[in-house]
């Protein structure tokens, strides 16, 4: 899809604190965490935007974030893939922190009281506030190819209630117990067997049935009751309904955040011209893989760059580089390609992948390489040339060539925190991403901008000539 995916929601900051519990308190019959690391990350709204983003898919969050520290650790957790809208937020937000122990969580403490601050019907009236966030929000659903609306309950929905009636793009709705119900002509509404209980105004009887009743009640062109291990149960209009298995039994144990990821595929799905049964189908599978990858608990995020700057001497090479970062506890960035024609899609995916830790490596083809991969034609530039004009920009600290045809080998070398591509890929079919896992790495896709890339500029170069 061109057009964004806009998601509508309430964020909070999710915090897992991971450690061992060998013993007893002496003074409470309570077992003693012994904290070991402390990973952040979005919920809710955030987590579903930062999935659908990791996807290479452009990606729209319209919510509401106060201005404290959690708030802003949210933001800078999403902001490197995400575009916000920050509407208003009174009170704190949302921090939910799990204690976990081996992987089990022992218990959850939830913080913060934040709600939406606004009034329904608002953004609507488009009164004269031009750049104001609610005439943001307005835009961003002008220009939509898709609406996610993850309602936590804590009020963006309601605010932009108005507005999300009558779009023309598909508008998934993933329902919460807090929250309001769906506007009518919702493409397709995800809640969970429990909350279809919820939801349902008579004796919960199966899936089948509760599916079809909130097909009418919600005027809803589709209901898909997600059923955890057992996929989902889809009703459409028109009475069709049937169950829509799970492709394999997920043996991870934490499903946090699958609710999530299933409303962001097939949300993107939709958007993509898929049909109904497809797009919930996707949607299943992706859950199911992404419970069985362990669920939310298992994102690594880029936590915040050191707070002095890296030392590390004028024209390092890229493993002195490495080396210097790891050294001050930092975090190193990693990319590669061609990078033969420099242009300003390449500039913004560096200066974005800079923006993740504390130095950039860039690993570029040789010449050789990429005439084995792209022809006898390629490069234009060679890789002297290439390498120099990378090592010109502010957001570059080292380039390395490599002659192979993946770049698997320079980064099993350079370690990194971070292999960053561009939104072009996905990670099952990039070749480079199981030695970024045997390094200790995470891949980290962001997206690109359209409208760029080295092919088109020569044939244009071509075409004038």
């Amino acid at each position: 899809m061109s057009a964004p995916l806009v998601i509508v929601g309430d964020s909070l900051l999710d915090v897992d604190v991971e450690g061992t519990a060998d013993r007893l308190c002496p003074d409470a019959p309570v077992p003693v965490v012994e904290g070991q690391a402390e990973h952040h990350r979005p919920g809710g709204a955030g987590l579903a935007a930062l999935l659908a983003a990791r996807d290479g898919t452009p990606v729209t969050l319209v919510t509401a974030v106060g201005d404290d520290p959690s708030g802003r650790c949210l933001e800078d957790l999403l902001s490197p893939t995400v575009e916000i809208v920050r509407l208003p937020l009174r009170g704190t937000t949302v921090r939910k922190t799990r204690v976990r122990a081996r992987g089990q969580t022992l218990v959850r403490i939830d913080t913060g009281d934040g709600r939406a601050m606004g009034r329904p019907g608002q953004v609507a009236q488009r009164e004269p506030a031009g750049a104001s966030a609610f005439a943001r929000a307005a835009d961003a659903l002008a220009s939509a190819g898709a609406v996610l609306v993850a309602d936590y309950g804590r009020g963006v929905a309601d605010l932009l209630r108005e507005l999300l009636h009558g779009l023309d793009v598909p508008v998934v709705w993933d329902p919460h117990p807090r929250g309001s119900l769906p506007v009518p002509g919702c493409a397709l509404v995800t809640p969970s067997e429990a909350e279809a209980r919820g939801m349902c105004g008579e004796p919960y009887v199966s899936p089948e049935r509760t599916a079809r009743r909130l097909v009418r009640d919600l005027d809803a062109e589709a209901v898909a009751i997600t059923l955890g291990e057992r996929g989902a149960m889809l009703a459409r209009r028109g009475g069709r309904f049937g169950p829509v298995p799970a492709p394999h039994v997920a043996t991870g144990a934490d499903a946090c955040g699958a609710g999530d990821r299933f409303a962001a595929a097939a949300a993107l799905a939709l958007a993509d011209g898929a049909s109904t049964e497809d797009a919930v189908a996707r949607a299943v599978g992706e859950a199911t893989r992404f419970v069985a990858e362990g669920g939310a608990a298992a994102l690594r995020l880029p936590r915040p760059a050191a707070e002095a700057p890296v030392p590390f001497p004028s024209g390092a090479s890229a493993f002195e580089v490495a080396a210097a970062v790891r050294a001050a506890g930092g975090r190193l960035i990693a990319t590669g390609g061609c990078f033969d024609l420099l242009h300003a899609g390449h500039v913004s995916l560096l200066r974005r992948a800079r923006a993740l830790g504390d130095a950039l490596v860039v690993c570029v083809n040789s010449d050789d390489s990429i005439r084995r991969l792209k022809g006898p034609s390629r490069p234009l530039v060679s890789e002297r040339d290439r390498v120099e004009v990378l090592r010109a920009l502010g957001c570059v600290d080292a380039v390395t060539v490599f002659d192979e045809d993946t770049p698997s080998q320079v980064i099993e070398r350079l370690g990194p925190d971070v292999w960053v591509k561009g939104g072009d890929y996905d990670e099952r079919s990039m070749p480079e991403a199981e030695a970024v896992r045997r390094a200790g790495g995470e891949v980290v896709i962001l997206p690109t901008v359209p409208g760029y890339s080295t092919t088109g500029l020569i044939a244009a170069a071509r075409a004038a000539s």
